[in-house]
């Protein structure tokens, strides 16, 4: 049951930055004029994914962990998380600049929220003219001078941020403040959790006239205000091999350009593997099962597999797997 490609129903989510560019560049069906997200592999509770494709299609993502467990995710994978999907996986458009904001670490996120906490990546796919991101800050940054900028509505006189393009690839740890800016298309691999201090939202209101909440007094806690250099991720690009981008203990993301046929031996990883085609279309193919793939698309490849064939005439696709 487990022996082909695993392709699951994207659930798709309007913000108030969003836009058309999940529809208009990837193909997700919708009319909506804000979208902003989509979850196309979820295990958060109330957005739980559901397989559309094959033998499994209809079982939900959960009831293939309970049901194949190590044979689904990998068996010490199962052994640490269980029943519970340890990533989300996302493609997100922003038209208008997300909130500034911060994801708290593993023990303060379980103390406050039972949850995990929220290490992510951000590859991005498209861009607009000068467009960009905000991840940390300028410079270190006091928690003093940091409550000052903030109640003065200065907070942004201090933050850092970088123009973006297409390829371009960040990590962003725990701590770090970051937001996504307008004009941005990127896929977003991360901790499986929904857990995010918001602590500024570019004064704007909903159509209700009404502000978003902030977490101020939560993310005193959880910010790091040293300035670090660690978020630009470099990676290379050679055809047919897969470059590492990101490699740390929540996931494993590496850049897969795919010209002609190739196969891919997974027998030294017990792990699940994602697909997402950040770039053209491909064949995926297990035990001669076959799925297509297309930019904006993602597959899941069950840990039991440990043989995948892929062809392209030309496609960029990012591997992920958790290695523990």
């Amino acid at each position: 049951m487990l022996n082909y490609p695993i392709k699951f129903t994207p659930i798709l989510k309007e913000k108030i930055w969003g836009g058309e560019k999940l529809a208009s560049i990837l193909n997700k069906e919708s009319d909506a004029k804000n979208l902003g997200e989509s979850w196309e592999i979820s295990g958060v509770k109330g957005d739980i994914s559901v397989v559309e494709n094959g033998a499994l299609k209809g079982k939900t993502l959960n009831e293939l962990l309970e049901e194949y467990k190590g044979k689904f995710l990998g068996e010490k994978i199962y052994a640490d998380f269980g029943a519970e999907f340890p990533l989300l996986i996302k493609y997100i458009d922003a038209k208008t600049a997300l909130s500034v904001q911060l994801h708290p670490h593993d023990d303060l996120a379980k103390e406050r929220h039972n949850s995990l906490g929220k290490t992510e990546m951000w590859f991005i796919m498209q861009a607009d003219e000068n467009a960009d991101i905000n991840v940390g800050f300028k410079e270190t940054i006091t928690k003093e001078d940091y409550i000052k900028h903030l109640e003065e509505g200065k907070i942004t006189e201090v933050l850092n941020f970088e123009q973006v393009k297409k390829g371009d690839s960040f990590f962003i740890n725990t701590g770090k403040v970051h937001a996504i800016g307008a004009g941005v298309l990127l896929a977003e691999i991360q901790q499986t959790s929904d857990i995010t201090y918001r602590i500024y939202d570019w004064d704007r209101v909903d159509d209700q006239g009404n502000s978003r909440e902030l977490h101020t007094a939560l993310a005193i806690d959880a910010i790091d205000f040293e300035k670090k250099d660690d978020f630009k991720m470099e990676y290379e690009k050679t055809p047919n091999q897969s470059s590492n981008i990101a490699d740390c203990e929540y996931f494993t993301t590496n850049y897969l350009p795919v010209k002609g046929s190739i196969t891919k031996d997974y027998s030294a990883i017990d792990s699940f593997i994602i697909y997402m085609a950040v770039s053209g279309k491909a064949t995926v193919g297990v035990a001669g099962n076959t799925e297509e793939i297309e930019q904006g698309q993602t597959l899941l490849i069950p840990a039991e597999n440990k043989e995948v064939e892929i062809s392209s005439d030309d496609c960029e696709l990012l591997e992920v797997s958790v290695t523990r």
